[in-house]
């Protein structure tokens, strides 16, 4: 049994950290982290990082980690993801190793297992073909796969039961099946089988599939071995496997008694409108969209049922849990940002978790990173746990964007005495332009570290402009700017003619009657400003430099540019430079270039706005470094060490961090100021 330390008491006066048995397994509380592939895996294995990641949410008080998502079972579903490969031997010394953590800190361990079918790419890995029920190409990844016989079937069947029986013998509790989208799916979903023999038309054949799997797993592994399957409940608008063919397939499963729980998920997969709207809802969408649905499917089964999409906030989960919606609430993008989640809980400091925004950078390809968390997928390299500093030291941090504030608030964790000090007269620099519209979550990054910093007694100073005599008068040891920059509008000829987009979306101008915007960083600020501008009735021509909206982007929030795009009937124009603004009468003639034919296209227009990024203020900066002892240096070495910086006998120490160095996001700016203040 696998409880933990939580008290009696609390476990009795919260849903959430109820236990819950399954087989011969008791989870310590009703919270999990679904599987995902969070692009740790070194050679396909769970190594250090990975585990270390993982272990960091056990450490938190999560009762169950569902890791290695999209593991692949055989060589023709090869690695596309960065997922693990459980189709051979090797794997198992990593998995002891990783269930031998996991347990220690109290935490179930299971993992995702799956054949990709169709999904799969024939020119990754080995090369071999794709292969699925039927020869039927999936948009999103390409590949149009060989239609299986017989022998094929037969050896994926045999794949997956080896690779139950690898991860049983890695110590593992259990292990999860996918449906939706994957080959059980592929073979279940009319949509997708086409077959006419046994394995196809009616429901009871498109079953027989995933019947034979999960029989010949419960047969390779012991009575013990937990199996189950993320179950897809409806495939959505663009599926053909409805709710009443689901549940019917989902009785029959539950009937054979080869699985142990279902984990409900709605939607499709194949398409990135159906990923980013429905399988992994983010930011601009509502909060824990399906669990209403998931609810009306666990009352029609009698196995206990998991659910996960955007459920991003302890709140959220505990109504899914107290309503009998569902029984394990998978709060995997919550644990990301803050993996203490169930620590905080258990505590009476729910109010201290770190919110998930649903910004997505953790589904970018620079997963598992949260936007405003440094330290998850970074466990080998930075502590979750700030430790006190030796020495007490003062130090002073200009500028109250997301960088200042993460620099005090870790600055504070250290026992440093910190002033902040912001010349505008509220916290949040370019967060506060950037949380326009659909974006209006990201205010959370913010919020959050206001609420720290009072906590550790941090004064914030606003209205407050800084020059280096201000900052001498302080007598610091340690100057932290985080001034931000502004923006940068010189392209060439005209460039006194043209608004940024700042000024758009800040409301400082106003979108005249017909508006070119142009797009140089492929970010949010463009986008938003035409948005902004067709909204008010204006004309809008939107060209980028770049081969797409959006390019700079996590492919979520480029889908969800392009939907908003296409809604508002703005048609981008791509691969464009541009070149010159000039006054015409009483408009502006504008001039771009095509990028790949060099053809120019003029147009003439009422207003020009343009995002090219931001440049920094340098001024204080040279003033300051004059009386640092470092010379306002940051010394690399150190820095990716994770060691304190060379201290110097006189002046005190000056750094520069985020958009102040150079125009970067939110995460750049956090990582900054945790990795160089946490050893301050």
């Amino acid at each position: 049994m696998i409880q933990g330390d939580v008290p009696a008491t609390t476990r009795r006066s919260d849903p959430l950290l109820t236990p819950l048995k399954i087989r011969g397994l008791e989870l310590r509380n009703r919270i999990m982290s679904t599987s995902h592939a969070c692009g740790l895996q070194v050679d396909g294995y769970p190594q250090e990082a990975y585990q270390a990641y993982h272990e960091e949410k056990a450490r938190g008080g999560i009762a169950l980690s569902m890791f290695g998502g999209s593991s692949n079972v055989a060589p023709d579903s090869p690695n596309i993801f960065n997922q693990l490969n459980v189709g051979d031997d090797g794997i198992i010394p990593h998995l002891q190793r990783f269930s031998e953590r996991m347990h220690a800190q109290g935490a179930a361990l299971m993992c995702q297992i799956t054949h990709l079918g169709r999904r799969a790419q024939p020119y990754d890995q080995d090369w071999l073909p794709a292969i699925g029920p039927s020869p039927l190409r999936e948009t999103l990844h390409r590949g149009i796969p060989r239609e299986m016989d017989r022998h094929d079937i037969e050896r994926v069947v045999k794949a997956y039961a080896a690779a139950a029986k690898r991860c049983e013998d890695g110590g593992l509790d259990g292990i999860e099946t996918l449906s939706g989208g994957h080959m059980i799916g592929q073979f279940l979903s009319p949509k997708t089988n086409l077959r006419t023999d046994e394995f196809g038309g009616s429901l009871e054949n498109r079953m027989r599939f995933a019947l034979m799997v999960h029989e010949a797993m419960r047969e390779a592994t012991s009575s013990d071995f937990i199996i189950g399957i993320r179950w897809v409940i409806d495939e959505g608008i663009d599926g053909e496997l409805t709710p009443d063919e689901s549940l019917e397939a989902a009785r029959r499963l539950q009937e054979t008694g080869t699985i142990d729980f279902f984990n409900a998920i709605y939607g499709s997969m194949d398409t990135l409108r159906a990923l980013t709207n429905e399988n992994m809802p983010g930011m601009g969408t509502p909060i824990a969209p399906w669990v209403e649905a998931v609810g009306r499917f666990k009352r029609e089964v009698n196995l206990p049922v998991f659910h996960a999409a955007r459920i991003s906030d302890l709140a959220s989960a505990r109504h899914a849990v107290a309503e009998g919606h569902i029984d394990m609430a998978g709060m995997t993008r919550a644990q990301i940002a803050d993996p203490h989640l169930v620590a905080k809980l258990a505590a009476g400091e729910e109010e201290r978790v770190r919110p998930c925004v649903g910004a997505q950078h953790c589904q970018s390809q620079y997963r598992p990173k949260c936007l405003h968390n440094a330290v998850t997928g970074r466990e080998t390299l930075l502590p979750h746990k700030v430790e006190p500093a030796e020495h007490k030291r003062r130090a002073v941090v200009v500028g109250a964007g997301p960088g200042g504030l993460e620099a005090a608030r870790v600055l504070a964790l250290r026992g440093h005495e910190v002033t902040v000090h912001e010349a505008a007269p509220r916290a949040g620099g370019q967060l506060i332009l950037a949380s326009e519209g659909w974006r209006r979550d990201i205010t959370g990054i913010i919020d959050w570290r206001l609420a720290e910093l009072e906590r550790h007694g941090v004064e914030i100073r606003y209205n407050d402009f800084m020059d280096e005599a201000a900052v001498a008068a302080l007598d610091p040891d340690l100057v932290i700017l985080a001034t931000g920059a502004l923006p940068q509008t010189e392209f060439g000829s005209g460039a006194d003619l043209v608004f940024s987009a700042w000024d758009i979306i800040g409301r400082q101008a106003q979108p005249a009657e017909k508006v070119l915007v142009w797009d140089g960083t492929g970010r949010h600020p463009a986008p938003m400003a035409a948005r902004i501008a067709k909204e008010a009735g204006a004309e809008v021509t939107f060209a980028t430099i770049d081969g797409g909206l959006a390019q700079d982007l996590t492919y979520a929030e480029t889908t969800r540019w392009k939907t908003e795009f296409a809604k508002l009937g703005i048609e981008p124009k791509i691969d464009q430079r541009l070149i010159s603004v000039a006054r015409k009468d009483n408009r502006l003639a504008v001039t771009l270039i095509n990028e790949l034919t060099r053809q120019e296209i003029h147009h003439v227009v009422d207003q020009v706005i343009v995002d090219m990024g931001t440049i920094p203020d340098n001024t204080m900066f040279e003033e300051l470094r004059e009386q640092a002892g470092n010379d306002g240096v940051t010394d690399f070495d150190a820095l990716l060490a994770s060691r304190p910086q060379p201290r110097k006998r006189k002046g005190f120490e000056l750094h520069r961090i985020g958009d102040a160095l150079t125009s970067r996001n939110v995460h750049a700016a956090i990582y900054d100021a945790f990795r160089l203040c946490h050893v301050a």
